[in-house]
């Protein structure tokens, strides 16, 4: 399943150093270290660009929400609870963030942001890519009438991966509730796509 696989002991055992790492540069970030926190966005920044992208469906808009994040981060970081990881936290900031944007749109949402797959230059014929750019034209209209939690939960559970615990604590709901709001976004999609069964 997403977000559920284990990584090797190598994997494992550097990401247990990033995150006492990114622990140490929190703490000297809390205590008003710029350096440290700018290495902070430096290390997270991409990710987080790409989760809002995706969770916004413009990067112009995901590009203010990552930035609108980190000032909020800024300010918060002596509110920074030591016993979380520093990922964590952020990502549930820009989440957050991310999901008032959307609650603040108009029931219209464009998916422009979101890279369409592409096959291999010499698989691509125009059929297929006719095809291709109507099946995301149909899945953005569809996207358009999930609400702003479950276009969130579900985004993060079936393209970024996550896992519904991670997501819970992301969002900051229980991982039952992620789970019924990600089952309603997979229900209601799958009957908004049926034509392209």
């Amino acid at each position: 399943m997403p977000g559920d696989r284990g990584g090797t002991p190598q994997e494992d055992g550097a990401d247990a150093s990033a995150q006492r790492h990114d622990g140490l540069l929190a703490v000297r970030a809390g205590e008003g270290d710029e350096e440290a926190f700018e290495e902070l966005m430096r290390r997270h920044a991409p990710a987080l660009l790409r989760l809002a992208t995706r969770l916004l469906g413009s990067r112009t808009e995901a590009e203010d929400a990552v930035q609108e994040s980190f000032v909020s981060a800024w300010r918060k970081l002596p509110e920074f609870r030591r016993d979380a990881r520093f990922s964590t936290w952020i990502h549930r900031i820009v989440t957050n963030r991310c999901l008032n944007v959307l609650r603040s749109r108009r029931p219209s949402v464009d998916l422009e942001g979101v890279p369409e797959p592409q096959a291999p230059e010499h698989e691509a014929s125009p059929s297929r890519v006719a095809e291709s750019h109507a099946a995301v034209a149909d899945l953005s209209r569809a996207m358009a009438g999930l609400s702003p939690e479950q276009r969130v939960c579900w985004v993060l559970r079936e393209l970024n991966g996550l896992a519904y615990e991670t997501i819970a604590e992301s969002v900051g709901i229980s991982p039952e509730a992620v789970r019924g709001r990600v089952f309603r976004a997979r229900r209601y999609l799958t009957e908004a796509m049926a034509a392209w069964r």
